[in-house]
């Protein structure tokens, strides 16, 4: 085939341009590559780090060698480990045989202690064995240690809680304490399978609870003689040691009768002192109870009152010695109780307070008979009933209050009742001598019908004695029942007295004289509530008594005024038309008498307010005498409108009789025979009694003229 150079040169041109193409690819992949590589890369930042550390120049030429010069750096790099691995290898050859002589050493060394061994090993167990019973010999000793340590007592301690040289101080009760507890440990003892060795111990630590016991009994006693409650600062181990012995409650008991015994002769003594002035300070200000003996009601209440303080000074001193705030006196002897089952009653568990109350009881036993002895004397003394009654009152007040603070089953309270009985007794003896003694002076009302002076004196009497009554503890709604006997023998028989004068007076002297002196008994009755049942029966009274003479004032103002004859008349009348036109024939009702009656009530009416008045100006309440005169002149107002009335329904009735008298003859011709005659008979009686005035031109005055000069 023939080519030209045209061909030629077009096939050049083909190459060059396909060299050209293939060129641009590359590049453009080498640019795509280098623009793809992440410059985050890890292996591109070691690999710019190295090419910085070579300090390479960006040269031509060095672009590129730079790939073989970095091959050969990389073949010298493992040249040079590999030279220093082969060192390593033979040291490591070296350290092979080393290791070799030593396992052969070790295990020859192995061999001889194996023999050592075996030929100590006997030693080495009895060694081993030796150790083991130190161990436990060591054990023992610690626990004998801290046996005797918590279960024996030192022989100090134990000097302390029984010896009597020894002083009641905090140690002994420590070592008390301590004790206590140990006795109660040994109970843990008497669960193991030998028993013997806590009995030892129970034993000894019972005779050693007992000795201290007895010591700290033997110590209080000795404290109690010397004892002064008075003193506000009483020892403290007292208080402890009383709290102390109350587990023990036989040697409790004892310890308290023997206090019991000593504070009763105490007390006594001080109350004989305080009557005869004899105390032992000798202070002149102070004067004896006795002093004051002649005055009985003074006498009693000076006693009482020195019986009351010292009861409640001996009462809050043992509150103080006995009670405490964790009732630790009460929990003692629950505990003693426990211990000791035989000293305690079935049933039966301690109360402080009642405790404290028997022995508070106890120690005012001999005061209280030397007070009742006194005070009986001084009541069967005295022979008025006021003062004694007052005294009955003031015995009562007081018996309510100890009450409080003992109960009331102590002997201080049975004294104090039975002179209350005694007072009321004699109270009753006098009350009844002065009944009998008034009856028989008491003959005859007085002539100005006014109060008499047994009443007075008995109604102030009784006034005295409700005061006395009011000031008492009585519960409100027992006190009409319990001063209703008082009444009964005080104001009742004086007031029946009056009842029986009264019989003996004439109208209206019996009910002025019985109104003077209900009211006056009412007035003194009335501030007291326990008194209204008696003054509901009075008012009863006064309400009668009065009634009867608001009638007497009624009769009064009829009789004298002249209506009453009128009104007598017309009693039996009624309001028909007959018994009106038969008023005019009555004697009461005929001119000459209307005019006699009317002059009469002219006569009455201008004094008739003073007359009436005057009949019972004897009666002491005036403003009862007004209303009295006032409601027996409405009624004599409403007797005279009824008459008025009367009158004007006559004149009425006659006038239209004789109206109808003419017209009765045409329009009934046909009436019976009985009612011609009676109309003739009234025309007949008309005639004869020629020109007549109406029955009110005789009389002619009106209610409303009579409760103006009545009013």
């Amino acid at each position: 085939m023939n080519y030209t150079s045209r061909d030629y040169l077009r096939d050049d041109d083909e190459k060059t341009a396909s060299v050209a193409g293939q060129r641009s690819v590359a590049l453009s992949n080498k640019l795509s590559g280098v623009l793809s590589v992440s410059y985050a890369d890890s292996e591109i930042r070691d690999a710019l780090h190295l090419l910085d550390l070579k300090n390479v120049q960006n040269t031509p030429d060095l672009r590129r060698s730079i790939r073989s010069d970095l091959q050969k750096d990389v073949i010298d790099c493992n040249s040079s480990i590999v030279r220093e691995f082969g060192q390593v290898a033979e040291q490591l050859k070296s350290v092979g045989s080393i290791i070799s002589s030593l396992n052969a050493c070790c295990e020859d060394v192995q061999r001889q202690v194996a023999a050592a061994r075996q030929e100590n090993l006997p030693v080495l167990d009895e060694a081993s064995a030796l150790l083991k019973e130190k161990d436990d010999v060591e054990k023992k000793k610690q626990l004998l240690i801290a046996f005797n340590k918590h279960f024996v007592l030192p022989e100090e301690d134990l000097m302390v809680l029984t010896a009597t040289t020894q002083a009641i101080d905090a140690h002994f009760f420590a070592v008390l304490e301590r004790t206590k507890q140990i006795h109660a440990d040994c109970q843990i003892l008497l669960g193991s399978e030998n028993q013997r060795l806590g009995l030892e111990l129970m034993e000894q630590t019972s005779r050693q609870l007992n000795s201290g016991y007895q010591k700290l009994h033997r110590w209080i006693q000795k404290e109690f003689k010397a004892l002064d409650l008075e003193n506000p600062q009483i020892n403290a181990f007292i208080r402890r040691s009383l709290r102390t012995l109350a587990e023990r409650p036989a040697l409790f008991e004892n310890c308290l009768e023997s206090f019991s015994e000593a504070r009763r002769h105490v007390l006594t003594d001080g109350f004989y002192n305080a009557l005869t002035g004899s105390s032992a300070n000798n202070d002149p200000t102070m004067k004896p109870i006795e002093f004051h003996a002649h005055d009985a009601l003074r006498y009693t209440g000076d006693i009482l009152a020195w019986a009351h303080s010292a009861t409640v000074s001996e009462r809050e001193s043992l509150q103080s010695l006995f009670i405490s705030e964790g009732d630790e006196m009460a929990k003692g002897i629950r505990a003693g109780r426990q211990s000791e089952p035989w000293s305690a009653i079935d049933g039966e568990s301690f109360d402080g307070r009642k405790a404290l109350d028997g022995l508070v009881n106890g120690n005012m036993t001999g005061v209280a008979r030397a007070l009742r002895q006194r005070i009986e004397q001084a009541v069967q003394s005295q022979d008025d009933s006021v003062t004694v009654y007052k005294i009955a009152n003031l015995i009562s007040f007081y018996r309510v209050t100890l009450t409080k603070l003992l109960g009331p089953d102590s002997s201080i309270m049975e004294a104090l009742s039975a002179l209350e009985d005694v007072a009321m007794c004699q109270f009753k003896a006098l009350q009844s001598d002065q009944t009998a003694t008034v009856q028989a002076e008491f003959t005859q009302a007085p002539s100005d019908l006014s109060v008499p002076d047994i009443l007075e004196e008995a109604l102030t009497q009784v006034k005295a004695l409700m005061k006395s009554y009011e000031s008492s503890l009585t519960p409100v709604d027992s006190r009409e029942n319990d001063f209703k006997p008082i009444l009964s023998q005080t104001l009742n028989p004086v007031l029946d007295s009056c009842d029986s004068l009264a019989k003996d007076l004439g109208t209206p002297a019996i009910d002025i004289f019985l109104l003077n002196c209900y009211d006056s008994a009412r007035s003194t009755l009335q501030p007291f509530d326990f008194t209204q049942w008696l003054v509901g029966q009075i008012d009863q009274v006064v309400a009668s008594s009065t009634s009867n003479l608001i009638d007497y004032q009624h009769a009064f103002f009829l009789h004298v005024s002249g209506l009453h004859s009128l009104l007598t008349a017309l009693t039996p009348l009624t309001s028909s038309d007959e018994d009106l036109l038969q008023m005019p024939h009555l004697a009461p009702f005929q001119p000459a008498a209307l005019m006699a009656a009317s002059q009469t009530l002219d006569e009455f009416l201008p004094s008739a307010l003073i007359d009436a008045l005057e009949n019972l100006k004897r009666l002491n309440d005036t403003k009862l005498a007004g209303d009295v005169t006032s409601e027996a002149a409405d009624r004599f107002c409403a007797d005279f409108e009824f008459v008025e009335t009367r009158l004007a329904a006559v004149d009425e009735t006659v006038a239209a009789q004789e109206e109808r008298g003419g017209s009765d003859d045409d329009d009934h011709e046909d009436d019976g025979e009985e009612n011609r005659r009676g109309t003739n008979s009234v025309k007949v009686q008309r005639d004869e009694e020629n020109d007549k005035v109406p029955l009110r031109s005789f009389y002619p005055r009106t209610s409303g003229d009579i409760r103006v000069l009545l009013s």
